[in-house]
């Protein structure tokens, strides 16, 4: 019963047949498939991307409900990849999904990097060591990587493209401790801090406890502007803003930013930035 082409013809007008026909053969890798993992894979698919690698360790419980597409009462237990995977399948059976339920190491990227056109990064906030492992090899291999961070009601997106500035030219990790990298990510992610004002319980976030609070339209917003991303990148049309600018969108503040950090976090502000943060992390 399934035709491809019947079942995303509504995209012709916004892309065109040969368009179409080139997303079906794109490769585009996903680390990460609980809260914005899981609506990437799933608008990319209704894209009519072809083929998926796909990584999460982990699998769903009830408190991923808020946000994380496959999170249901009859998934409770289940691996993230088999579900989302299968929820991939039931939109296209005819995608090439590679899953990797064990997560992604350094001793398995090149073989979840193999044949893909994008990376669109979906780890948890505080994975880095995974992050940094997966963004350097994609920066050996050429491959472009988007990130979208769910941040209060909004999206922050940064998009880093081949021959351009780095992940760690952007972030400067080198000779912090963990928490300082965290602090640096943060800063890196949403030079705006557009969520920041309406945040009403401080005692929900805790880097020390490596949690945060969360909110699905954010999970929403951030598909949204990432497979925007993904389709100029993979049809190589459309501007494309990549590090040090970036996209910062908070749709309860009615506000846009365009960011931009000509010199990554070793600029003045973000120094600013980076000790106001960690005094208020320390309390």
């Amino acid at each position: 019963m399934f035709d491809y082409d019947k079942a995303f013809s509504r995209n012709i007008g916004w892309v065109t047949k040969e368009e179409q026909a080139q997303l079906r053969n794109k490769r585009v890798a996903i680390a990460g498939a609980g809260g914005v993992g899981g609506a990437h894979l799933l608008t990319l698919a209704r894209l009519g991307i072809g083929k998926f690698c796909i990584s999460d360790f982990d699998d769903f419980e009830v408190h991923n409900f808020n946000r994380q597409f496959g999170a249901f009462m009859s998934t409770i237990g289940e691996d993230k990849v088999a579900v989302m995977e299968r929820m991939a399948r039931d939109i296209n059976p005819e995608a090439d999904i590679r899953s990797y339920p064990d997560g992604i190491f350094a001793h398995n990227v090149d073989d979840f990097l193999e044949g893909v056109d994008l990376y669109v990064d979906s780890l948890d906030f505080f994975a880095l060591e995974a992050r940094k492992v997966v963004f350097q090899k994609c920066y050996e291999k050429n491959i472009p990587v988007v990130t979208a961070a769910p941040l209060g009601m909004g999206c922050a997106f940064l998009c880093f493209m081949p021959g351009k500035m780095s992940y760690e030219e952007y972030f400067r990790f080198e000779g912090k401790n963990e928490e300082d990298q965290l602090i640096q990510f943060l800063i890196g992610l949403s030079p705006a801090m557009l969520q920041r004002p309406y945040l009403v319980d401080e005692s929900a976030v805790s880097f020390h406890e490596k949690r945060g609070p969360s909110t699905g339209m954010a999970v929403n917003l951030c598909a949204g502007i990432a497979e925007t991303y993904a389709l100029k990148i993979l049809l190589n049309r459309g501007e494309i803003l990549h590090a040090p600018h970036g996209l910062h969108f908070d749709a309860y503040r009615n506000k846009l930013v365009k960011t931009w950090r000509p010199f990554g976090n070793a600029g003045l502000l973000p120094r600013i930035m980076f000790m106001i943060a960690k005094k208020v992390v320390a309390k």
